[in-house]
């Protein structure tokens, strides 16, 4: 029995693809992040973000934190520092999904929207300028170890026990590239040759959660040598994936998952053999006030 929300966040199931996946030698296994209690693998860095910060002293429950976001960290983060009693501000921009800024105040966090012409990375500017200004302390997920982290404790260890230690590749989406770090430095500990494969947006191509950011804007924690391989998915794939997710496998997702997927089946046609471990990041109910699934 688990005492606490907390203890929901990870262990989420695998779940082998039935119909997208047509070889037969490979294995296709979605790893199913939106069984986390706050609907998104971003549970996962937010309470250890969160949990280490406290525990260091690096945060204090008197702080006043401030994050910019896309939307998952953000939902993350208000359900986590709501149960631990802090305050926070949500910075995120204004063409995000009704669902997230909703559910942020649902948690209890303070949401700002910015405009979204200046996208995430004005966001990211806002959140700075609270902090040099107006005394705010930033959780700061791009920069923060306690990111990667969660995943070198949690979702690697996970990915490689379910699957008997058979994995032969990982696919993740980069966006703030905690999840592909951490998980990547716990593989390739047990195992040097598995394929760790990042997925990237075409030019041009705005993809929620994927990002392929500017230099001055690149994430701190991101190490390209933990990354074998960056494939680039379009904007019209990850959307076309997502739907197809949906309707024939039965995962409702949003569209870096549909990105990560049409990368991981990508794959899965060039190899002769392998298990491919792909992420599902969230749940598809974070997208429905958009026109993904019109």
């Amino acid at each position: 029995m688990s005492n606490s929300i907390l203890d929901l966040i990870g262990n989420t199931p695998l779940v082998e693809s039935k119909v997208l996946n047509t070889n037969p030698n490979v294995k296709l296994l979605f790893k199913m992040e939106g069984h986390n209690p706050g609907g998104s693998v971003k549970d996962r860095a937010a309470y250890n973000m969160i949990k280490s910060g406290l525990e260091r002293g690096s945060l204090k429950p008197t702080d006043k934190l401030i994050e910019a976001t896309s939307g998952n960290t953000g939902i993350a983060l208000a359900m986590i520092a709501g149960i631990f009693g802090l305050d926070i501000e949500l910075v995120m921009p204004e063409n995000s999904t009704k669902e997230r800024v909703q559910t942020m105040r649902a948690y209890g966090a303070k949401v700002t929207l910015t405009p979204s012409d200046i996208g995430i990375e004005g966001a990211r500017d806002y959140a700075e300028n609270k902090v040099e200004k107006e005394g705010f302390v930033m959780v700061n997920q791009f920069a923060n170890d306690d990111n990667w982290k969660a995943h070198y404790m949690t979702t690697g260890p996970e990915i490689w026990r379910d699957t008997q230690g058979t994995v032969t590749h990982f696919v993740s989406a980069m966006g703030t590239t905690g999840t592909i770090m951490g998980t990547s430095t716990f593989l390739k500990e047990k195992n040097k040759d598995i394929q760790i494969v990042g997925v990237q947006p075409t030019d041009n191509s705005k993809i929620p959660g994927i990002r392929k950011w500017p230099k001055e804007y690149l994430p701190k924690i991101f190490d390209a040598s933990k990354v074998d391989t960056v494939m680039e998915v379009s904007e019209a794939e990850a959307v076309e994936m997502a739907k197809r997710l949906a309707k024939e496998e039965g995962i409702f997702s949003g569209m870096s998952s549909g990105g990560a997927a049409t990368v991981a089946l990508r794959l899965a046609e060039q190899l002769e053999s392998g298990v491919i471990v792909s992420i599902v990041c969230d749940r598809g109910d974070r997208y429905l006030s958009s026109d993904l699934f019109d």
